[in-house]
């Protein structure tokens, strides 16, 4: 077809759909998505019989304009927070898996030596906790509260001072990631002897049975945080260590979303953490089944949450891989 003849035929409908872009006009969703389809195969058909002339470049602007008409205000079938929690996270989760196996084994083995360690040398506990947290510790212990340094300030003040605190934590393993996963490796590994003396510390003082339960209140959730910060700073590490098929600049930029995607996530869980810490914990003498509901309810959730719920949305097909939000 000559295109005077394409033009002939098509332009009573490229006119409507002028009026509609350039006047604002009014029309039907239906005959909207009728006229832009139209349109659409009117470019592709000028494209192929017509590449270089001004009829093609016309059409590719109107359709552009179009486009941008229905879709400017289109909303999501779920909203975008929905998408982040139900889907775009658990997804990240379950490709972060290996991370986050690396991550559990090297917190562990810190915390292991972090115990043999405070077993075998007297010092080792101040070397790490400090001197006045072990006097203030031991004082406490003498008093008959071991635990008593989570009751030394008001709740307010506390929360918030524990919340950004722990924030900032989960922000510099990951964040430590950039410089290869050895940095954010050793942070974790810090972290972990610190845990390992801590409790150590209250075992030789014999006040575990007491001690440990009310730590654990706060810090199931915090601890697990922390491995999975240190999890979000491995997948940016390795991203720019091993970048497979892309180049090294694309799968760091695709590492570093998905590392940015698990910290933001585990801010609302380091806020509970340091609500429980600051609210809970300081009532230590409290009744063992309730520390045990919290403890327990922690666990389930974070287990659940980050590792069980991606599973089972792999599993199931449900990923959410066709949703925009979930594209890294």
């Amino acid at each position: 077809m000559k295109e005077a003849a394409f033009i002939k035929q098509n332009k009573a409908r490229w006119q409507e759909f002028e009026k509609v872009v350039k006047h604002q006009t009014q029309v039907h969703p239906d005959r909207l998505a009728e006229l832009f389809i139209q349109v659409t195969d009117d470019l592709a058909f000028a494209r192929t019989q017509y590449p270089d002339s001004r009829t093609t470049e016309y059409l590719n602007s109107l359709a552009s304009k179009v486009h941008l008409r229905i879709y400017k205000n289109k909303r999501e079938e779920t909203s975008r927070f929905v998408t982040f929690w139900k889907y775009e996270l658990p997804q990240v989760m379950y490709e972060t898996r290996k991370p986050l196996l690396y991550a559990f084994v090297i917190f562990m083995v810190a915390s292991a030596i972090g115990v043999v360690s405070t077993i075998h040398d007297e010092t080792f506990v101040r070397l790490i906790l400090g001197d006045g947290y072990v006097n203030l510790t031991l004082e406490n212990i003498r008093k008959g509260n071991p635990t008593d340094i989570y009751s030394s300030m008001d709740e307010i003040s506390m929360f918030f001072r524990i919340a950004w605190n722990n924030i900032m934590v989960s922000f510099k393993v990951f964040v430590y990631g950039i410089f290869t996963s050895i940095f954010s490796g050793f942070v974790l590994f810090q972290n972990g002897v610190m845990v390992g003396t801590f409790v150590t510390f209250f075992y030789k003082e014999q006040q575990l049975a007491q001690a440990f339960p009310v730590i654990m209140l706060h810090g199931t959730i915090e601890l697990t945080s922390i491995v999975i910060a240190a999890a979000a700073g491995f997948e940016m590490g390795n991203s720019l260590i091993f970048p497979k098929t892309y180049s090294r600049l694309v799968s760091f930029q695709k590492g570093a979303l998905r590392g940015l995607k698990i910290v933001i996530g585990l801010v609302p869980f380091f806020i509970l953490a340091a609500f429980i810490e600051s609210f809970i914990t300081r009532y230590a003498f409290m009744h063992w089944s309730l520390k045990t509901l919290v403890i327990g309810v922690s666990a389930i959730l974070m287990i659940y949450y980050f590792v069980i719920y991606p599973l089972k949305l792999y599993s199931n097909g449900d990923s959410g891989g066709d949703h925009p939000a979930t594209r890294a």
